[in-house]
């Protein structure tokens, strides 16, 4: 009598996946950048040029808007840094999505793999993942070829073979997928935080500003000027700072859905096809 094993073969392994490449490291960026907000506030906002008399512990020269900024205390190279941060991860991530999108129209090509799928010209679909490229070829062309193999795999009956072939595409799809975020949440988190860097430059400011009235009980024009300046000017950059970050997040997240939207309809196409045809 034939006996039927109670569990199938495990399957063949998947074609090696490429990776998405990891972005800038944050641990490095970081204080460059800082040292880099440092030394903008230190030599260009802090030149004597800005200021009365070349010191740039006076008050500064009307209309220049380097002076009234380095007024603003040492809150603001910190701000500096937010800005740059989110600059330069902005960019960072931007190249990199664009990466994932591939070489051409991400719609001309799920409307090209679908087509070819409804034909069942897998290697067809196959080659044109590989003109396609970015993560969303790499996942498509990892689960046409798990495809591929469960097509000619006698040991798997139609049940396991379409499970095994959507475990392939959300394999593909978490190894491929998440480095879209990376560095995400640091822009995320300066859309917060520089708001609250900014409210505490301001409150300092405005404590300074008030501190110069109560000292002598006459109000000190130069140095109620100095406080209410420090308190703008560190509000003004965290704000902007802070719509800029929730911008970027926004628009960045809005793409990596897109993105994940595509690459599950592929894969629902895919899984839908090998049922049809196998």
């Amino acid at each position: 009598m034939k006996t039927q094993t109670p569990s199938p073969a495990p399957a063949k392994a998947p074609a090696p996946k490429k990776k998405s490449s990891g972005g800038l490291n944050p641990a490095f960026v970081i204080p460059v950048l800082l040292l880099i907000g440092i030394l903008t506030y230190m030599f260009v906002f802090g030149d004597g040029s800005h200021f009365q008399e070349g010191d740039n512990t006076k008050e500064p020269l009307p209309g220049d808007y380097f002076g009234t900024v380095y007024k603003g205390g040492f809150i603001v190279p910190i701000l500096f840094t937010c800005f740059l941060t989110v600059l330069v991860f902005s960019i960072e991530r931007f190249i990199t999505i664009g990466r994932a999108n591939g070489s051409g129209s991400i719609d001309d090509f799920v409307r090209k793999i679908k087509s070819q799928l409804d034909r069942n010209e897998v290697a067809a679909a196959i080659q044109e993942c590989d003109r396609q490229k970015g993560s969303i070829g790499n996942v498509v062309k990892t689960a046409l070829l798990k495809y591929q193999q469960l097509a000619t795999d006698p040991e798997l009956n139609k049940e396991q073979k379409l499970v095994a072939l959507q475990k392939e595409v959300e394999e593909a799809t978490t190894l491929e997928l998440p480095m879209l975020e990376k560095n995400l949440t640091i822009i995320a988190t300066l859309a917060s935080v520089s708001t609250l860097i900014a409210l505490l430059g301001t409150v300092l400011g405005m404590i300074r500003a008030f501190a110069a009235m109560g000292a002598t009980g006459q109000p000190d024009t130069a140095a109620l000027s100095t406080g209410i300046s420090e308190a703008l000017v560190n509000t003004a950059l965290g704000i902007g700072t802070a719509a800029i970050a929730t911008i970027m997040y926004s628009y960045f997240t809005s793409r990596i859905d897109v993105l994940t939207y595509n690459i599950d309809e592929i894969g629902l196409s895919i899984q839908q096809n090998f049922a049809a045809h196998y």
